[in-house]
């Protein structure tokens, strides 16, 4: 299985936090495609592939290795001086919809993991992304 590129892993790793509780509502995958469009690391990206990659991914958490493959490949395919802001991707899909269910809340912890970012980083950027959803209601 090749190595995907550290913009394919990215996305990834955006897809399977919408997917975890099987319905990637219609603001997750517009956030998806804000993040894709909006944010520095995605400088030069030519956002017309990101349905492609969306497709590769979940026909790679369908072969073998499963959501365990995805993860492991997507760690190896990004730096890890950006892990953090993949986690920071991962969380901002999941809280777009200011609801998150168990099976996002257990991708976030498997992230985590693979990911290997420290506990005050994630504090930060969970309490960051969180305060920026709320609204006056």
């Amino acid at each position: 299985m090749a190595l995907p590129t550290a913009h394919e892993a990215l996305i990834y790793l955006m897809v399977v936090t919408s997917a975890s509780d099987r319905d990637m509502t219609d603001v997750e995958l517009a956030r998806i495609g804000n993040v894709v469009r909006s944010w520095p690391i995605f400088e030069g990206f030519d956002d017309e592939k990101l349905i492609g990659i969306a497709q590769d991914c979940q026909k790679r958490l369908h072969q073998n290795g499963g959501m365990a493959g995805v993860l492991t490949l997507a760690r190896k395919a990004i730096p890890e001086h950006l892990h953090d802001t993949a986690y920071a991707m991962a969380f901002e899909v999941a809280t777009v919809d200011l609801e998150m269910r168990m099976e996002e809340v257990r991708v976030l912890q498997l992230l985590r993991q693979h990911l290997n970012v420290d506990d005050a980083t994630i504090a930060a950027i969970e309490r960051t992304t969180k305060a920026r959803h709320r609204t006056l209601t």
